[in-house]
């Protein structure tokens, strides 16, 4: 396998292919958020509690995060352009059978095919970055990729809330499934693992090929704390734009759905604006990429206490603040997978980024379904839904997670630290990744 770096690679073609493959992880943002500002009328639909709710994302959520580990592997086994055609398969199938579901076994494998065929997508479009660019501009194309694919948010919302009320349940998903094939087309006609002639796969792998990259993928303490940053910097933006957020806003908040969904629009277009300036951040100071990540962790942390803190219901500027920090939360996952990059070579960076992205969404998973069942436990009974206050004890949740998060990435921030340290101490000159 070559390096990335070495011949040049015409740029259009580059672009192109990398604008493909971005198009395929924007389709699955928008197939992954449908979810999100769609939870009232899904509890309607399927007349379904907060708890039952919480089972449809989870359900997408625990497959995504189950399939990370495999999914790196068949990456490196079969490339990037044979992963995000079939993701892209498995979620239209998925939309197409919410479309038409009226009962929550149905809902729930829905759910479970889309959360199958996300698993595969994000991280194909890595591997096309690194196989397609020179390793100098990798920070910057793996934030820009992470942050782009939020605008699948943004057509997830309000134009989805939009089309949803216009002309119901079975209408807008059929749409939503046409996108998604539109956009698979478009992959299949475009979108190549390398622009070297030979193949960017690999050879089929053993179970001992397979335990023993993923065992070295693991031991590497880059890895981990990739893992443990996406933990802690993803799950509280992550929970709020993909399920709880919707909620919170109009059933605790009091706010109107065409509001709430435009709060959710206004978190995803800071995304986009803050996610390039989290890349230069890292790729100027690589020395304090973790500087950044508790900086981003301190600041959820604290406007989410001055929210649930506030007597009554908390005024406008307050939740847009609340988004705006929220909005910095999926970016600074991406420093995880900066990690994963800097500290694996190539032809293992399928399995190592696949660990990482475990990370968050098992955070996010559990704060998901502890929402539910905090919001059932402390909802008065008799009441058709959630209060504030329900709300507030449902969200304080959240800094159990944030404290764990954040002694994990201290602890394997000096393991990194003291492996860069000793491999610097070797006699012979080695290229070594920057330190965290």
């Amino acid at each position: 396998m070559r390096d990335t770096a070495a011949p040049v690679v015409p740029r259009r073609s580059a672009a192109l292919v990398w604008g493909v493959a971005l198009g395929a992880y924007v389709a699955a943002v928008f197939h992954r958020s449908s979810l999100g500002v769609t939870g009232v009328d899904a509890a309607d639909r399927f007349d379904v509690n907060a708890a039952a709710l919480a089972t449809f994302s989870v359900a997408q959520l625990a497959v995504y995060a189950a399939m990370q580990v495999p999914v790196g592997v068949l990456l490196d086994r079969f490339g990037s352009r044979r992963m995000l055609i079939a993701g892209g398969a498995l979620m239209v199938a998925g939309q197409l059978c919410f479309a038409v579901a009226t009962d929550v076994p149905l809902a729930v494998a829905a759910r479970v095919l889309v959360g199958l065929g996300d698993a595969m997508t994000f991280i194909s479009v890595l591997r096309i970055v690194a196989f397609w660019f020179p390793g100098r501009r990798n920070p910057l194309l793996t934030q820009l990729t992470g942050t782009l694919g939020q605008l699948g948010a943004i057509l997830g919302a309000v134009p989805l809330v939009a089309l949803l009320h216009a002309v119901g349940w079975t209408a807008a998903f059929t749409v939503a499934a046409a996108v998604g094939a539109t956009v698979l087309l478009m992959v299949v006609a475009a979108v190549r693992d390398t622009p070297y002639r030979e193949t960017a796969t690999g050879p089929s792998p053993t179970l001992a090929s397979v335990r023993r990259e993923l065992a070295v993928a693991w031991a590497t303490p880059g890895t981990r704390l990739g893992l443990w940053t996406h933990f802690v910097t993803q799950f509280s933006g992550a929970v709020f734009a993909l399920l709880w957020g919707y909620p919170f806003l109009v059933q605790g908040q009091g706010l109107s759905p065409t509001a709430a969904a435009s709060l959710l629009t206004v978190m995803t277009l800071a995304t986009l604006l803050s996610g390039p300036v989290i890349a230069h951040l890292c790729a100027r100071h690589p020395y304090r990429r973790s500087v950044l990540v508790f900086a981003i962790t301190a600041a959820t942390a604290a406007v989410w206490a001055a929210v649930l803190a506030w007597p009554g219901r908390s005024p406008g500027w307050l939740l847009v603040t609340l988004v705006l920090v929220l909005a910095v939360n999926g970016p600074g996952s991406v420093i995880g997978f900066d990690y994963a990059r800097t500290f694996n070579p190539v032809t293992r960076i399928g399995s190592a980024t696949g660990i990482v992205n475990v990370g968050g969404f098992v955070a996010s998973i559990v704060l998901i379904l502890a929402v539910g069942v905090v919001l059932d436990l402390t909802t008065p009974a008799g009441r058709g839904t959630p209060d504030l206050a329900a709300f507030r004890w449902a969200f304080a949740v959240q800094y159990a997670l944030w404290a764990l998060g954040a002694v994990q990435v201290l602890r394997w921030r000096n393991a990194a630290r003291r492996r860069h340290a000793a491999e610097q101490a070797l006699p012979a000159p080695v290229s070594l990744p920057a330190t965290p």
